[in-house]
């Protein structure tokens, strides 16, 4: 395959590459250590996406805890 090839791959089967790519994870982490562990690795790399996701739209964190942990 050439580059060409595999830019056009995924360019059209993105979600369902990624898709397939966490799932096997998931399912090395779960056969591997266990469901809770697997889950809570889950859990790690969602937050880290999370974070890092709000990191790069240049999200004021200062701001975003104070609406977070506010008073109600």
């Amino acid at each position: 395959m050439d580059a060409y090839t595999l830019a056009e791959l995924w360019k059209r089967h993105r979600g369902k590459i990624t898709g397939v790519i966490l799932g096997l994870a998931f399912g090395w982490f779960a056969i591997i250590y266990g469901i809770i562990k697997a889950l809570f690795v889950t859990a790690c790399v969602f937050a880290g996406y999370y974070v890092g996701k709000r990191l790069d739209e240049r999200v004021d964190f200062k701001e975003l805890f104070s609406r977070l942990f506010q008073e109600r």
